[in-house]
């Protein structure tokens, strides 16, 4: 404030003096800003310096000639942000309808995201329940806009589907003599099951398709199958299922998440079971495979299932005896169950 009173008494003192003597005054400042430019070539200027170049420079237009200090570019920023912050609080007073919660929007936002199938009438009924009173014009105002018509997803799909539902997955195991073969599994969406399994070193559409007659032909056969787009189903596999009256459901390319528990049971014999051995050939790799299947589906428990196995295990007393171990696959792993001594 008093380097600001300094400036105003100077000014008032210049227009008392002549022209030789301002001129003079102006060439001094001007040399003395030079070197201290030379100094420190980015001055540091307050608000009120800030203020006093954007008032000048609204109401002198020679404005532009008399600076040394800044470019005119930064006292124009200054005036634009100076200009939206004045907008920005004076948009903070505005009234108007308020507002509704941040938890609010988010409850709306997720039931929009859970259930395409709702519109904002329906999302407002459901809030009214809750107990939540907001306007059906606020839901249709946050919830989520769809870019496609709406469908049911694909996880929706498998739980509404899960009685009905197999997968097939084709998976690689190498041998003992570099050669590789090609395993297909076929796992039931019901209770994890692994109905079925086979090997081969050339797998074709036709033995493809003879693998699916086998897995489903001699009990009731599921509605649909979800596979992905490899060549080897081809029109001759496509064939048999249409024979088995099986919708087939194909993912989408480079999307395995989609026939996620094709690739976790998949996982399940490498980590349990190839991992530990070295396969000799086909022969060889068929009785492991038939070995792990046998423990997969009567003695391992699983998380999905409440701990329960895929057949069914019942629940053992101590009454009925001692805990015996007997080894499953190999000796990999193995049962434990009650018998009397």
């Amino acid at each position: 404030m008093v380097r600001w009173l300094g400036i105003l008494i100077g000014t008032l003192r210049s227009t008392v003096r002549t022209h030789r003597e301002l001129a003079l005054e102006n060439l001094a400042l001007r040399q003395q800003l030079a070197v201290w430019k030379a100094h420190q070539p980015r001055p540091r200027l307050t608000a009120l310096d800030r203020i006093f170049w954007v008032v000048v420079s609204m109401v002198w237009k020679g404005w532009r000639n008399s600076l040394h200090v800044v470019r005119p570019e930064t006292v124009v920023g200054w005036h634009r942000r100076g200009f939206r912050r004045y907008w920005a609080w004076k948009s903070r007073h505005r009234r108007g309808r308020p507002g509704i919660e941040t938890e609010l929007r988010d409850l709306i936002r997720r039931m929009s995201r859970a259930n395409p199938l709702w519109g904002a009438p329906r999302i407002h009924g459901e809030l009214l329940k809750l107990g939540l009173t907001v306007s059906q014009a606020s839901v249709s105002k946050y919830m989520l806009r769809l870019r496609r018509p709406p469908s049911q997803a694909w996880r929706a799909f498998l739980r509404n589907h899960t009685k009905d539902l197999i997968a097939l997955d084709f998976f690689t195991v190498p041998t003992a003599t570099f050669r590789v073969l090609f395993v297909l599994v076929v796992l039931s969406h019901d209770r994890r099951r692994l109905v079925h399994f086979n090997v081969t070193e050339h797998p074709t559409a036709e033995w493809t398709a003879r693998q699916l007659l086998e897995a489903c032909g001699l009990e009731e056969s599921p509605r649909y199958l979800i596979r992905d787009r490899d060549k080897v189903y081809g029109e001759r596999f496509s064939r048999q299922a249409r024979m088995l009256d099986i919708r087939e459901a194909v993912i989408t390319p480079r999307s395995p998440w989609q026939n996620a528990y094709a690739e976790r049971v998949i996982g399940s014999i490498r980590r349990e079971c190839l991992d530990h051995v070295v396969v000799i050939g086909e022969r060889h790799l068929r009785w492991i495979l038939s070995e792990y299947v046998d423990y997969y589906n009567g003695t391992r428990t699983h998380l999905s299932l409440a701990k329960d196995a895929p057949e069914p295990r019942r629940v053992q007393p101590p009454s009925l005896g001692r805990v015996v171990r007997v080894p499953r696959a190999g000796g990999l792993h193995h049962e434990y169950l009650r018998r009397a001594a």
